[in-house]
């Protein structure tokens, strides 16, 4: 709409309501909080209940209040916010939101009520008492007071565009305080129900919408009066729209997001760019920005927490691009009115446009190499992109390669930055053409050398999410890319080039901590201390000791085993030491065996070793273990006489299952589908698996050592629950011992539960009963021998593993 003001000419409608993104996060914020406290008042019902008594110890300091009718309290709270918030929404004749908040207190009231019920008839009696109050008894579990005031005053917010509001949360807390100390309601029930009615307002706040407060219009003509511009003409780009929500990004005003641009025309004909920001739409960049400084470990990264830092520093970034003599958008100035915040552009700015057609031929030579100078020059000042991604790459009116959208970043960048930008350019380049054609142009600004130190950057978490989506990105972009550097690079350089976390989010981070929180729900869950300390405090502490020591000296076994396949100049017997004590923590989160399985190939990979070797190698460990404890079991048996477990074997499932399986697996051969899958796929990764495996086992001396290794770490673990019954004073045959052992820990190690708990426990006890031990003897020397071999090697698998986690060798 084109409005003549004062000879001004604006053509703009601001709109009535806009929709704050910053609500969705309350919302989301409200859900987190009342789950939350549901879970406190269950799972920490003493910290809650702690609270609580700390409030109602107040109470002795205002035992006047106990004379205060309770409810006339919450009466005259409720009709005061009540009366005060409406007069205000009514003198400024906003009905829409007058009935609107009336809405959300009824909702507010409704859902207390609702989730009420759903507590009472399906919740866990805890969470009923955590929640209980006085009031309860009388209505609902929860008390819907501060539900349906929280909904109506968030409904009617935000706060800081009226005054009754902000003094309505105020008396509304107070009442709440005041009847927490007086025992009426409790400290659990008055948290749920002001997250459930901050819920369910912020619900309607969003699908109502809220006042908008952001400049528009001649408010924009009066805040660029204040920096020196008279404006005559005033037109928003994109037409006349009335949504608010509804931005793109443009090259006008350098790809700031979510914002409006305006073009300006003051009293001496000079023309201007003006890009707006609205702090209500601003939530969602300020968010980004976070999410980036949460995911990237080895990066700083910047992030304006207001819609004026991230003016201002748009300007600075602008600025020095300027001052390295290259072409960008010129500001002219900074202003600000109300919510909103501008960035006026000089009239002189160059004319940016987009590259186009995203196809290898729109992308020269000579343009891929002009972007990357760019980027260098730019570098080489200290600055950082941040956020390379395919619209960044614009052209000027002749066609002069710039890189655009630099509002996100940074100046005085550390190398990380830095590398991080240029892989990003790298990565864009090679969707858009391909990696040869990039590393070519890459090479004539950059030397081999630098090419060669980004190779630890090239990870997939430092690609923005515009780039992954070009059509000419794949999985294996990333991949080609970093062969491709790592090939100019000399041949002893290449493996020896260092690993660099630039992601908290990594997969090895991720699985330390599972690998944690599973430890440490299985020590809470699985181990009983009455009876483990009971067992220790009963047994021989020398025995107990060598027990311990047996446990200790399998991991020399194993690491042995392990090295035999190594090559000499990748061999280091510490590091192979502290992989084998890891595989202790590992174990307690995977079933029995997997763990150093597992903790081989990661530490295999690391030293260098590729898929298929690596693999064998843990196979052939593994291998060895498996036959060396067979033959073990069937050469003892023989020799003893032992045939105690001769009918533990279930021979009719054994074969029922080895059947089941030739059937499934030749039903699946049967499907075309999967019969060209596992001949084109699969059967050659087993055939270079298969002939690496046979390499190795066909090599005397390897065969020999891990032979002999591996019997010397069956033997001890055998020997250390020998020295568990020898602590409680029961002396048998180590060998009649070792049979024993090994063929229950076989057989309850085939049991999948995490370290093969309870079925290992189970297995032992059973199997020396079995044999004449007391059962008393053999529960308690179970529990210490898994004291020595499980439990107690934990923490030391643990620091085993963060000292190969620091060195980058798992």
């Amino acid at each position: 709409m084109a409005v003549a003001d004062d000879s001004v000419v604006i053509s703009d409608t601001p709109p009535r309501r806009v929709r704050d993104f910053g609500d969705l996060v309350r919302l989301a914020a409200s859900v987190i909080a009342g789950v939350a406290v549901m879970l406190v008042a269950v799972f920490l019902r003493g910290l809650a209940s702690g609270v609580e008594m700390d409030v109602h110890s107040a109470s002795a300091l205002v035992s006047w209040l106990g004379d205060l009718p309770t409810l006339m309290i919450s009466q005259l709270a409720t009709f005061l916010v009540l009366f005060s918030v409406l007069v205000q929404i009514a003198m400024a004749r906003e009905w829409r939101q007058a009935v609107s908040s009336m809405v959300a207190l009824v909702a507010g009231y409704a859902l207390a009520a609702g989730v009420s019920e759903l507590i009472v008839l399906a919740g866990p009696q805890p969470l009923i008492n955590g929640l209980w109050s006085v009031t309860s008894g009388n209505g609902p579990l929860l008390p819907d007071l501060y539900a349906g005031m929280a909904s109506f005053l968030t409904a009617a917010g935000p706060r800081r565009l009226r005054s009754t509001v902000k003094w309505g949360w105020d008396i509304v807390c107070s009442v709440a305080v005041t009847l927490v100390v007086l025992s009426t309601n409790s400290l659990s029930g008055v948290l749920l129900s002001f997250a459930i009615g901050r819920a369910a307002g912020l619900c309607i706040r969003l699908a109502v919408g809220t006042q908008n407060k952001g400049a528009w219009g001649s408010s924009i003509v009066t805040a660029l009066a204040g920096v020196g511009v008279t404006v005559r003409s005033l037109a928003r780009r994109g037409g006349d729209s009335r949504d608010a929500n509804a931005r793109t990004a443009s090259l006008a005003d350098d790809l700031v997001e979510s914002s409006r641009i305006y073009d300006v025309r003051d009293e001496n004909g000079r023309n201007y760019v003006v890009s707006v920001l609205d702090a209500q739409a601003y939530t969602s960049g300020y968010l980004a920005q976070t999410w980036q400084w949460i995911k990237l470990a080895a990066a700083s990264v910047h992030s304006d927490r207001s819609v004026r830092d991230a003016v201002q520093h748009h300007q600075a970034m602008l600025l020095l691009l300027g001052n390295a003599g290259l072409q960008s958008m010129k500001p002219y100035a900074v202003a600000e009115q109300s919510e909103s915040a501008m960035l006026v552009f000089a009239a002189n700015s160059p004319t940016l446009r987009p590259l186009g057609a995203r196809d290898p031929n729109a992308v020269t030579d000579e343009l891929m190499t002009g972007w990357l100078r760019y980027l260098d020059a730019a570098n080489r000042r200290g600055v950082t992109h941040r956020h390379i991604t395919p619209d960044c790459l614009a052209l000027t009116g002749d066609g002069t390669p710039v890189v655009a959208g630099w509002q996100t970043g940074d100046s005085g960048s550390m190398p990380a930055n830095v590398a991080i930008d240029r892989v990003q350019m790298l990565a864009l380049l090679a969707s858009l053409t391909d990696v040869n054609r990039t590393i070519a142009a890459a090479r004539t600004v950059w030397d081999d050398e630098l090419l060669v130190d980004l190779v630890p950057f090239v990870q997939r978490v430092g690609v923005p999410k515009a780039t992954r989506a070009l059509s000419g990105w794949s999985k294996q972009t990333l991949d080609d890319l970093r062969n491709g550097l790592r090939a100019l690079a000399p041949e002893d350089v290449a493996d020896t080039l260092p690993q660099v976390t630039i992601s908290r989010f990594s997969l090895k981070s991720f699985l330390a901590t599972a690998l944690l929180a599973v430890a440490l729900m299985v020590i809470v869950t699985q181990l009983n201390m009455e009876q483990v300390i009971s067992a220790a405090r009963n047994a021989n502490p020398w025995m107990a000791a060598l027990s311990f020591v047996f446990a200790c000296l399998t991991w020399v076994a194993s690491g042995v085993t392990l090295g035999t396949f190594i090559d000499r100049d990748r061999r280091d017997p510490v590091g192979i030491l502290m992989s084998q004590a890891a595989s202790s923590f590992a174990s307690v989160s995977m079933p029995a065996g997997m763990g150093p399985a597992f903790v081989n190939l990661q530490y295999l990979r690391h030293l260098g070793y590729k898929g298929p070797v690596a693999t064998a190698i843990m196979t052939a460990v593994v291998a060895f273990q498996g036959i060396v404890t067979f033959l073990m079991i069937v050469v003892i048996g023989l020799f003893t006489g032992r045939s105690t477990f001769s009918g533990m074997v279930p021979t009719n499932t054994l074969v029922i299952v080895i059947a089941a399986v030739v059937v499934a697996a030749a039903g699946a051969m049967a499907i075309p589908q999967v019969r060209r899958l596992v001949v084109d796929k699969l059967l050659p990764l087993v055939a270079a698996y298969a002939r690496q495996l046979l390499d190795l086992l066909t090599q005397p001396k390897q065969l020999v050592v891990g032979l002999v290794s591996a019997f010397v770490q069956c033997m001890c673990f055998g020997m250390a629950f020998w020295a568990a019954l020898m602590a409680f004073g029961w002396e048998s045959n180590v060998f009649e011992t070792c049979f024993v052992f090994l063929l229950a820990n076989t057989l309850g190690s085939a049991i999948p539960t995490p370290g093969g708990l309870g079925a290992v426990e189970a297995a032992l006890m059973a199997g020396f009963a079995a044999t004449g031990v007391p059962s008393a003897v053999a529960l308690s020397a179970t529990l210490v021998y898994r004291l020595a071999t499980y439990w107690l090697r934990i923490p030391l698998g643990a620091l085993a593993m963060q000292w190969l986690g620091k060195r980058n060798l798992i």
